[in-house]
């Protein structure tokens, strides 16, 4: 899949704990019905074969949907099932090794929590950066809160686009607007979310209003 920047407006992150008794799938046709523009299937406590049914599935639904999908971490994965490309943090494999692997059509994107890192990445061959935690969050344990002057800081060192992550609600969303953003990414603003298709509509507009004043 061809790669653009506004494909990272609305960019979801699943997680199985806000489940609540429903399918991941059908929480993630929620959010593409929404829609949510970008899919990372992220997974770090199922079996591998569960991941790879998980994703198999996953991929044919976002493709119905036209919107890219990619896998956390996992390339070989990615590889295996066709997936349209990966994101890689700075204690998984390193960018260049990524690209190296995907080849060069594949979607490579790579975590960055400085500039320094954020240009490295870009060097190595990322299509796009996620930069944060922009807010406090408990969705990831290890996040820590990077502030806007740093972060507008990443986003202007490179030339390749930026995805906020990290606490990030409808309503806060504004205050990220000049940092040069492409986009936001979400997991339980989205997925936590009663109405997930509601969610993504009110989070959608949220982005665009972000990028686009």
């Amino acid at each position: 899949m061809k790669f653009d920047k506004n494909c990272l407006r609305l960019y979801a992150v699943t997680d199985r704990h806000w489940l609540g008794g429903e399918t991941l799938y059908s929480q993630v046709e929620k959010a593409l019905r929404g829609g949510a523009t970008f899919v990372q299937l992220r997974e770090k406590d199922l079996p591998a074969e569960a991941v790879a049914g998980e994703a198999i599935k996953i991929r044919d639904l976002c493709r119905r949907f036209g919107v890219p999908f990619v896998i956390d971490d996992d390339v070989e994965l990615a590889i295996k099932i066709d997936a349209d490309g990966v994101h890689v943090g700075q204690s998984d494999m390193g960018a260049l090794q990524a690209r190296q692997l995907l080849g060069p059509d594949k979607i490579l994107g790579v975590s960055a929590r400085t500039p320094e890192q954020a240009r490295r990445a870009q060097e190595q061959g990322a299509d796009y950066l996620g930069v944060g935690a922009v807010f406090p969050t408990g969705s990831k344990k290890d996040a820590v809160e990077i502030d806007l002057s740093t972060v507008g800081e990443i986003c202007r060192a490179v030339s390749i686009p930026s995805v906020a992550i990290g606490g990030i609600t409808c309503e806060n969303t504004i205050r990220l607007k000049g940092c040069g953003f492409a986009g936001i990414a979400v997991i339980s603003a989205l997925f936590g979310a009663p109405d997930i298709e509601e969610a993504a509509r009110r989070l959608r507009k949220a982005a665009e209003e972000m990028v686009n004043g």
